[in-house]
């Protein structure tokens, strides 16, 4: 059985931060991805990195900055963290290769993002995650002798031992399907986030919410799984990305009158507003009737009015994906876009070192909520969090694994999870296809789950996803051989996904307030005197899910009212 000090599920900017920082502490380490690391969604951020390097710029700016985005439910503890740690891991980075682009003084250059006081987002071009990704696994292939890589290896189970404790993992190796128990004294998980939950989504395939169904099947708790991103910009025929740093540039939002409508709404910061103020903004003018295109559904974003050069340069991945995609040259004429889901600022209970309430468990990342992000997450935040709460969380969890035995994990998993795949295999052609479900899954989300949210139709999602979880069971597969079989793949992450949206809706439901991406139309304004609290979801052995509060870390800025 391979035995690891620390074992790293998940190969995108989380995991492989954590795979070096682990590695640097001496451990003997494991990093374990369902694709190819550079495929991991984390190639898919586009826009930057937030940090204070410009000698005008400070830590707590980003942290006050971050608070206010978060709509006063970030932990202030980990915002002080990451802010403060922010500008010497971006410094490590442009270290080891990252080619940040550089201003005429050959500084890094900084752009403007939404909620920021202050141009502070580090970029490359608009392929920042893919260009941090790639040098990470550079840097990570100098360590082979210590990080073994299993790509294309899928999680079925953590293995948690008789005292509680994670101990290691039950993975299917997707070439030949066969199962296999790895022991280990800490596992992180950094497997991204739930995106697939909605559709449509700016998240890749796979999105499944993993490793938060995962924890939250071994008993760790959820934390503010409600508070779902809708970005602002996203290409309005099938959700495809189009990077803040559009807006950055000075990109305008326009309804159908032409009007930069962002002046009604947030006067101050216009278009560079926080997420989610822009993206209610946006579906507000939709809603009233001064959408644009196909049933007035979009809203034109005008890129026409960046200089052309600068579009090429900045922006080159959005001026091929206007061409390939919609049939629009951005450097000449508006693209239609809308709000689109994006990113879950929930998941993972953690603290500031990513350790979960369950011994030898970590998690970072998306998948994790430390919580940074609280009610909504800063654009270029994103990045941050994945490197610097992936590199604590190797630290941690090396230096946990000095001196401790190594524990063996019980096989009694992996013999269930071969028992559930024979079980899927067999089912008959009576049942619903896996991805029939998963699609009525997605527009119920989007449709009741969305921008803005109240009671009736929550209630309605929850039913929905109740009785999409039946079907589930008995869901058939076409596919009954070993070799890359992703239709068994597809039905054991439908049960993930099925997990991770009722999580979601139980919170959406049990918070009667509006803050950040909650938006009740029921219960439009913030309520910090019932409401200044974080919701966690728990199994505690019950089908459904368990409710219970714990505090936000508040330590030098009150909440206030939140205006740009």
């Amino acid at each position: 059985m391979p035995a690891y000090d620390v074992l790293i599920i998940g190969a995108g900017l989380a995991g492989q931060r954590a795979a070096l920082a682990a590695a640097q502490k001496g451990a003997s380490v494991a990093i374990m991805s369902k694709v190819h690391p550079v495929r991991s969604h984390s190639v898919a951020a586009a826009g930057g990195i937030n940090a204070a390097v410009n000698p005008a710029d400070d830590w707590r700016s980003h942290a006050y900055d971050t608070v206010k985005g978060s709509d006063f439910l970030g932990d202030q503890d980990a915002i002080e963290i990451m802010c403060r740690e922010a500008p010497l891991e971006v410094m490590h980075l442009e270290h080891i290769g990252v080619t940040f682009h550089r201003n005429e003084k050959g500084e890094i250059d900084l752009r403007a993002f939404g909620g920021a006081s202050m141009k502070r987002t580090a970029y490359v071009a608009d392929i920042t995650g893919q260009a941090l990704l790639h040098v990470l696994y550079e840097q990570m292939m100098k360590f082979h002798e210590v990080i073994d890589r299993y790509e294309e290896w899928f999680v079925t189970s953590l293995v948690i031992d008789d005292n509680g404790h994670c101990v290691g993992v039950v993975s299917r190796d997707i070439r030949d399907g066969k199962l296999q128990t790895f022991s280990a004294k800490s596992v992180i998980l950094a497997s991204g986030g739930a995106g697939q939950c909605f559709k449509p989504t700016t998240n890749a395939l796979i999105c499944t919410g993993d490793g938060i169904a995962q924890a939250y099947k071994a008993g760790a708790p959820l934390m503010d799984m409600e508070m779902i991103q809708y970005h602002p910009t996203t290409l309005a025929e099938n959700g495809f990305l189009i990077t803040e740093g559009a807006r950055g540039e000075g990109a305008h939002l326009l309804n159908s009158k032409g009007e930069r409508f962002m002046e009604k709404y947030a006067p101050n910061k216009m278009e560079l507003a926080s997420r989610d103020v822009v993206s209610r903004a946006e579906q507000t003018e939709i809603l009233e009737g001064r959408g644009v295109g196909p049933e007035g559904s979009g809203i034109w974003l005008d890129i026409t009015v960046v200089p052309k050069r600068r579009t090429l340069e900045a922006l080159r991945e959005i001026v091929n994906i206007g061409k390939d995609f919609a049939g629009v040259d951005i450097t000449r004429e508006p693209i239609m876009i809308q709000p689109g889901m994006h990113y879950i600022m929930g998941g993972v209970k953690t603290d500031v070192n990513g350790a979960t309430p369950i011994p030898g468990l970590y998690a970072a990342g998306e998948v994790a909520c430390v919580s940074v992000h609280g009610g909504n997450r800063l654009g270029a935040n994103s990045l941050l969090d994945t490197l610097i709460f992936g590199r604590r969380s190797g630290e941690h969890a090396a230096e946990r694994a000095v001196g401790m035995p190594m524990p063996t994990a019980s096989l009694d998993a992996q013999r269930r999870d071969e028992e559930q795949t024979a079980e899927i295999l067999s089912r008959p052609k009576t049942g619903r296809r896996v991805s029939e479900i998963k699609e009525e899954l997605g527009t119920t989300m989007n449709r009741y789950v969305a921008v803005f949210r109240e009671e009736a139709g929550l209630q309605t999602a929850h039913e929905i996803v109740r009785r999409l979880k039946e079907e589930a069971k008995t869901a058939y597969v076409d596919d009954k051989g070993t070799v890359f079989n992703q239709d068994v793949l597809g039905a054991i992450e439908l049960d993930y996904m099925l997990t991770c949206a009722e999580a979601i809706v139980v919170a959406a439901i049990e918070r009667k307030e509006s803050r950040g991406a909650q938006f009740r139309t029921d219960y439009p304004e913030r309520n910090d005197a019932e409401w200044l609290k974080h919701i966690d979801v728990s199994r505690n052995g019950a089908e459904t899910p368990h409710l219970s509060y714990s505090p936000v870390t508040i330590t030098q800025w009150q909440p206030e009212e939140r205006k740009y």
